[in-house]
């Protein structure tokens, strides 16, 4: 008999798809039993919980990892703000990350980072990254000082006077993109470097970054490049599929929509691969500018914009889905989510697994037909608690009914993904899945409770249901002989523990392919 090259024992080993066990033997890096078998090395865990390694299925790993190195502005005023970019470190550009206008009493503006930053060039960005807020300097190298210009889905917001107040919301962030981008390769993959280490602290063994090589969620045209080097240094930490921004695609020959050499959904191997096309189809809740059938609450008159021109939208998805993408769209408005599934509806085939990223304001009727197109929502757990409260003040209390569900999709029997959108809010799964069955707001408001789920139910999201919504399901997502031995051991149980608990629980250690890492 072959030994196993590693034998976990004494452990509550939660399997997902099958009864408990008591340990689990590694070979290579695959699952090779989950009993007690003859092995190289033993270790035992002396009862801590073994689950499937977690998997965040939407969140943007270079953005995360470039923030780390940006001034934090997650702060709870805007006297704040201003003194951390008066702080900030020497240098011709100030670039800070992370402030939500609902907690720090409204948008910085043009005037007040002039006053602070003291003739240097400041670029601040919004929580939601669907915004961005610039001063004077840079308003006048892009030629927009005194007066705006219009940008196809996107705004250059003005004053009462018609003067820019320095706030671009969507693609009028691109006007920046020429002064700061592309950022060096080697940037990247350091940032790659740093964003996985954070992870394998949390349990993550793969994820999905949400939109590479173009559009304003892009950082490099060869960003790809970036997490190939990080790979071949020994950076890349966790699997990563890698979702292609839709403004990258090209005409290729009679295959339509795609990438040079006919590269698409698919390509890659379980470490690196290219994942769905990305699609940005509106905006953000919290700032505002998602495409909503009905007025916000807080703001009356405002119904938020998508990105395009719809008939440009729909042609997109359809020439991604022809050519054989799998297509992710971020859809957070219920007239936005409209436009999708339409889209979807059209291409006709449910077996692709076409997704929509966020989901974030659905009617009941929208969550059924999701179900009969096979379409694959990801929502956020973890926006209930960081910026909920934005959420609510925005909807009301009759649509808040609709944020973010959860119980709903599951109820209707579809597959839920467990995701953070990192670094919009904090990313450790723990804390999502803490945030999916307790539904409660920073401010300890209830967010949406009647959507609440299960401890096991999160964890299953964050396991099975992200592997699945990637169609990689026969390969992770649960603890299963012939699967990837990606692993997390866990000082407690997220399927027994007290709900108010969930956050509390330690990961002790990650194990990726069958090595601790």
């Amino acid at each position: 008999m072959i030994k196993a090259d590693l034998l976990l024992k004494n452990a509550n080993v939660i399997t997902l798809d099958g009864p408990d066990v008591q340990a689990v033997a590694i070979l290579g890096d695959r699952i090779a039993a989950l009993e007690e078998v003859p092995a190289h090395q033993v270790i035992d865990l002396d009862g801590a919980t073994v689950t499937p390694g977690f998997h965040d299925a939407h969140n943007h790993m270079s953005w995360y990892g470039l923030s780390l190195s940006e001034v934090d502005v997650k702060v709870t005023s805007l006297e704040a703000l201003y003194a951390a970019i008066a702080n900030a470190p020497e240098g011709e550009w100030i670039i800070a990350s992370g402030y939500d206008q609902n907690k720090c009493g409204g948008h910085p503006t043009r005037d007040g980072l002039d006053r602070a930053a003291q003739g240097r060039k400041v670029l601040v960005k919004h929580t939601s990254g669907h915004m961005c807020v610039v001063n004077s300097p840079v308003l006048q190298e892009l030629g927009i000082s005194e007066h705006a210009i219009d940008v196809d889905g996107g705004l250059v917001v003005v004053d009462a006077d018609g003067r820019p107040t320095g706030l671009l919301q969507e693609q009028a962030q691109q006007l920046v993109n020429p002064l700061i981008l592309p950022y060096p390769v080697d940037t990247l993959v350091d940032a790659i470097d740093r964003a996985g280490q954070r992870y394998l602290r949390e349990g993550i063994t793969s994820c999905v970054e949400a939109g590479i090589g173009g559009g304003w969620i892009g950082k490099s045209p060869v960003e790809l490049e970036a997490y190939h080097r990080a790979r071949e240094q020994g950076k890349l930490h966790v699997r990563v599929e890698l979702m292609v921004a839709a403004d990258v695609l090209h005409p290729v020959t009679e295959l339509g929509l795609g990438l040079d050499l006919g590269i698409r959904t698919g390509f890659g191997d379980d470490w690196l691969s290219i994942g769905p096309v990305k699609v940005f189809s509106d905006g953000s809740l919290i700032g505002h500018t998602a495409a909503m059938c009905h007025d916000f609450s807080d703001t009356p008159g405002e119904r938020g914009y998508l990105q395009g021109d719809p008939d440009a939208l729909t042609a997109t998805i359809l020439a991604a889905h022809k050519a054989g993408w799998r297509v992710a769209t971020h859809a957070i408005g219920d007239a936005a989510i409209d436009l999708v599934l339409d889209a979807y509806e059209s291409a006709g085939d449910p077996t692709r697994r076409h997704r929509i990223e966020h989901f974030g304001v659905a009617r009941p009727d929208q969550v059924a037909r999701a179900r009969d197109l096979g379409v694959i929502p990801v929502p956020q757990g973890r926006f209930a608690n960081e910026i909920g409260d934005g959420m609510l003040r925005a909807l009301g209390p009759e649509r808040a009914r609709w944020a973010y569900r959860q119980r709903s999709l599951l109820d209707a029997r579809i597959v839920v993904p467990g995701s953070s959108d990192r670094p919009v809010v904090t990313g450790a799964p723990l804390l999502g899945m803490h945030d999916m069955v307790n539904q409660q707001t920073a401010s300890g408001v209830p967010f949406n409770p009647s959507e609440a789920i299960t401890g096991l139910e999160a964890l299953r999201a964050f396991t099975y249901g992200s592997a699945y919504a990637s169609k990689q399901e026969h390969r992770k997502g649960t603890v299963t002989v012939g699967k990837l031995a990606d692993l997390v051991v866990l000082s407690d149980s997220p399927a027994t523990v007290e709900p108010g608990r969930i956050k509390d629980i330690e990961v002790l250690r990650t194990m990726v392919g069958g090595m601790f890492r």
